[in-house]
């Protein structure tokens, strides 16, 4: 009897470490699942870390960044293209030719021996008139009269403005000279010249000259 009390202890103890073993194991189990799976808290921290990395930010630059980066086109420097136009004088027109414009001279009542060039742009459109290229001849007289005054510069003469010039016929010590009422005017040496009447004519000529074209007749009869 005592025998078989033992066995039964024994056998009831070897059943008892065995739950305690598969208990154990079990635990084991979770304690690895736990570990090795990611939680979904950190998977969507992770996810979120990403998006920020991939995704450009959409805010506006700084004003600094704005000025920094801008080509000048809203009003600050002008592009090179915008700047090729003949220093900004001509603004790409075309050069005034003699047919061009429409003259008139008229003979002034000061300075003495003076008369006026008016000539008119009638071509219609706007067009450089250049400095110094002015060409007076007299008819009667071999040669072009001589330049006086100032050099000037080309300036555009817009449709229907007008531009004047002084003309010298003679010098009042000069003695001698011809009589004549025309003159011939071309804007240079290489156009055929226009021949215009001389209004409150005849004119004594002897030494001629002529000045470059001015803005008003004030400036012209100046020289």
């Amino acid at each position: 009897m005592a025998h078989t009390a033992r066995i039964r202890r024994t056998a009831a103890a070897l059943a008892a470490l065995s739950l305690g073993v598969l208990a154990l194991t079990a635990c084991d189990g979770d304690t690895e699942k736990d570990t090795s799976a990611p939680s979904a808290t950190a998977s969507a921290s992770a996810a979120d870390a990403d998006d920020a990395t991939a995704t450009p930010s959409t805010s506006a630059p700084s004003d600094g960044g704005a000025d920094a980066g801008s080509s000048g086109s809203d009003g600050g420097t002008p592009s090179p293209s915008e700047s090729a136009t003949d220093d900004g004088q001509d603004g790409g027109v075309g050069m005034c030719e003699t047919s061009d414009l429409a003259y008139d001279v008229t003979v002034a009542s000061r300075p003495v021996n003076h008369a006026l060039l008016k000539a008119t742009n009638s071509s219609g459109d706007d067009c450089l008139l250049a400095a110094g290229e002015l060409v007076l001849t007299i008819p009667e007289l071999d040669g072009a009269a001589g330049h006086m005054g100032p050099d000037g510069k080309d300036w555009i003469l817009k449709a229907g403005e007008s531009a004047y010039a002084g003309i010298l016929f003679s010098h009042a010590d000069t003695a001698g000279g011809k009589s004549t009422d025309k003159v011939e005017i071309a804007l240079s040496a290489s156009e055929t010249p226009t021949t215009v009447s001389v209004a409150g004519g005849p004119v004594t000529v002897n030494d001629p000259q002529v000045t470059t074209f001015f803005g008003t007749a004030e400036d012209a009869l100046t020289y």
